[in-house]
């Protein structure tokens, strides 16, 4: 699997970004998947996972309410829709991909992802 994340910039606090991860391969249409971000001098934290079938999601309770992550199957694709972002949402953010995944759930924990995107960028400014 092979994931492709865009759709970083700079962005205005109160505005809105949305991310894409692509992703191919022969299970990456049906791969739990999640975003995490890292900014400086912190560690890697969960931002938003889902299931494979997308009926089930998780959100880190930082970007509840902000933040909608989605997917679309057919074009291997998930995104994480970024609203009303705030200076402190600036970070690297990474898409991963579970391909050893058991049962429709989503993941949260960093060592539960085999594939890593290469991180988008994310700047909030004030």
């Amino acid at each position: 699997v092979q994931l492709q994340a865009s759709g970083g910039g700079l962005v205005q606090a109160g505005g809105s970004l949305r991310l894409s991860c692509a992703a191919s391969g022969r299970t990456a249409s049906t791969c739990p998947m999640g975003w995490f971000r890292q900014a400086p001098g912190k560690e890697r934290e969960i931002v938003a996972a889902i299931n494979w079938s997308g009926s089930s999601t998780y959100y880190a309770d930082s970007v509840k309410g902000r933040f909608t992550i989605s997917r679309d199957n057919a074009k291997n694709t998930v995104y994480l829709q970024m609203n009303s972002l705030k200076p402190e949402d600036t970070a690297v953010y990474y898409c991963a991909a579970n391909t050893y995944w058991r049962g429709n759930y989503y993941y949260t924990e960093g060592y539960e992802y085999d594939y890593w995107g290469q991180g988008t960028q994310v700047t909030v400014s004030s």
